[in-house]
């Protein structure tokens, strides 16, 4: 459940959701990157994060409607909770 609250956590800011595709969870942060030029070329490309060194763009998020697409999808904090309260019985009485 601590994974989860803390999924709850991370919906309750703005434009992030979560999915499940593939048996594995993954969190959508649907803002621009502050390092994107108005080029849109990277402003610290050689110093970037492993993750957007390994990024590939064979398939996006985008490509397919979230519903239609990933396993499970929650478009923010309601969402997730309502699922966090069916899966777990006990959800409520954590605190």
């Amino acid at each position: 459940m601590h994974d989860f609250d803390h999924l709850l956590w991370q919906t309750a800011h703005h434009n992030v959701q979560v999915y499940k595709d593939e048996g594995a969870w993954y969190l959508l942060v649907s803002t621009q990157c502050k390092h994107l030029q108005p080029s849109g070329r990277c402003g610290i490309y050689e110093t970037r994060p492993k993750v957007c060194r390994e990024h590939t763009n064979d398939y996006c998020e985008m490509d397919a409607p979230a519903e239609d697409g990933f396993e499970l999808y929650f478009d923010g904090y309601e969402s997730l909770l309502k699922y966090c309260q069916k899966r777990f019985k006990t959800w409520d009485k954590r605190f």
